[in-house]
């Protein structure tokens, strides 16, 4: 598992640090008071920004004190802290402007080998407009106008972090989860009896579950290690049999209940799901519910068709599948269909194939300048409208994650793009840039003005 990279938010006391540590953690797991000198010990927690996933620290207000008092003893926790980060927020109160324990943090800051990002809390409204100003004698460039309190300027803290924190990331690689050697996470999901559990055999080529022509025997998600040979040589895959779906209304038994809903967790884990279809019945409309709670969730799909070998006009059969596929997920049209049959391993190796380079797409990352070249064709080729006469700016084009792929879109009056456009854009970057028939998550972000109004 490739490690968070570690953020620490470092300032005197009483700026807002431990609430900008709440919002981004999501969860107040810091005191927050009026009063200085709440926070003493580092506090840490996963946070989230616009896709961006790091480890954040709160710690204590740096205080100019004694080494061997309380508050001396806070700020060495506050030193080690930020030795220890990958990033360092500075915050300042824009509204109290610079105070010479700011400008004291400063010139140890500036010693310091951590990358520092300079963040003007409270900066909502006219009043921090000499503070933000006066920031710049710290040495740290302009100040990310920020407020904690109301959480305007996220779209400013992320433009700030991303280019450290995507350095970082491009330093370690796509670590082991990421790696294209690493075991590929496959889940079998379907409605009860389309042969998961048979399919899972024959590609293990060991009766490893209990098959019948009863409905229902798996009740629990098994993940069992296997190594497929492949045409590039042995590759390993942790296989997750997963227990039939049906509908939500003809599931009245609590221990069916409960195997649909570890069936459901067993998605979560994954990275790609194989929804297995019945040949002889065709698709049905739980398999389209199915198929879309998996590509909610965000993992990538690959749809098999199983019992192949008794399928009756099987061309006409595939093509009707594909053309109901395509109708029923119209937000991810081409999703990778394969013939299937687990009695006699037809297809077997195609499917996971399939599935590896299905991930191979969902894991992708683009390059910025090759991103906004294709994001500038885009848009010269089709403009965003102009509602009400009023034109809206896109400004430019980010990856933020993979995994599913995700990406942040900056400009102005964002929030009245419509819909159709965005399903452009998404359809243009799956299409274009290599990503198939994988779930692409697009995020609207318009930078925050503060001095926009009191």
């Amino acid at each position: 598992m490739s490690r968070l990279p570690t953020v620490a938010i470092v300032g005197r006391p009483n700026v807002g640090k431990s609430t900008l540590f709440n919002r981004l953690v999501g969860k107040k797991l810091a005191l927050v008071d009026d009063r200085p000198g709440v926070t003493r010990d580092r506090r840490e927690g996963d946070a989230h920004l616009l896709g961006l996933d790091f480890r954040l620290i709160d710690t204590a207000g740096y205080e100019d004190e004694d080494p061997e008092t309380l508050p001396g003893r806070m700020r060495r926790q506050t030193q080690a802290a930020v030795d220890s980060a990958d990033v360092a927020l500075f915050m300042i109160d824009a509204r109290a402007g610079i105070v010479p324990l700011d400008e004291e943090i400063a010139r140890w800051l500036r010693g310091a080998s951590t990358p520092i990002v300079l963040v003007g809390n409270k900066a909502e409204g006219r009043a921090a407009e000499a503070g933000l100003i006066e920031a710049l004698s710290l040495g740290f460039g302009d100040a990310v106008q920020f407020s904690a309190e109301h959480g305007e300027g996220v779209a400013d803290l992320f433009e700030a972090l991303r280019p450290h924190l995507e350095a970082l990331e491009a330093e370690e690689g796509a670590e082991e989860d990421e790696s294209p050697d690493a075991p590929l996470k496959l889940a079998i999901v379907g409605r009860p009896n389309a042969g998961k559990s048979t399919l899972v055999n024959r590609i293990l080529g060991e009766d490893r579950m209990i098959t019948g022509p009863e409905a229902g025997i798996t009740r629990d998600s098994i993940a069992i290690d296997w190594v497929w040979s492949g045409p590039d040589g042995p590759r390993d895959v942790r296989l997750i049999d997963t227990a039939g779906m049906r509908k939500r209304a003809k599931v009245q038994d609590k221990l069916e209940k409960l195997s649909v809903a570890d069936a459901l967790h067993a998605v979560d884990f994954a990275e790609v799901v194989v929804l297995l279809l019945d040949a002889t019945l065709g698709l049905e409309s739980q398999d389209l519910r199915i198929a879309n709670r998996v590509l909610e969730e965000g993992r990538a799909l690959v749809i098999a068709l199983n019992k192949w070998d008794v399928a009756e006009d099987p061309s006409k059969l595939f093509n009707g599948v594909r053309t109901a596929l395509d109708e029923g997920l119209a937000q991810v049209r081409g999703v990778p269909l394969l013939a299937v049959s687990a009695a006699t391993g037809k297809g077997i190796d195609q499917l996971i194939g399939a599935a590896f380079a299905t991930r191979e797409a969902w894991s992708r990352r683009v390059g910025t300048g090759e991103l906004n070249r294709w994001f500038e064709r885009a848009i010269e080729a089709n403009p965003p409208p102009a509602p009400g006469g009023k034109r809206i700016k896109l400004r430019y084009l980010t990856q933020a994650k993979t995994r599913p792929p995700g990406f942040v879109l900056f400009g102005t009056r964002v929030d009245e793009l419509p819909m159709s456009y965005q399903r452009y854009l998404i359809n243009g970057i799956r299409r274009e840039l290599g990503f198939g028939a994988v779930p692409v998550r697009l995020m609207l972000r318009a930078p925050k003005n503060p001095f926009g109004g009191s």
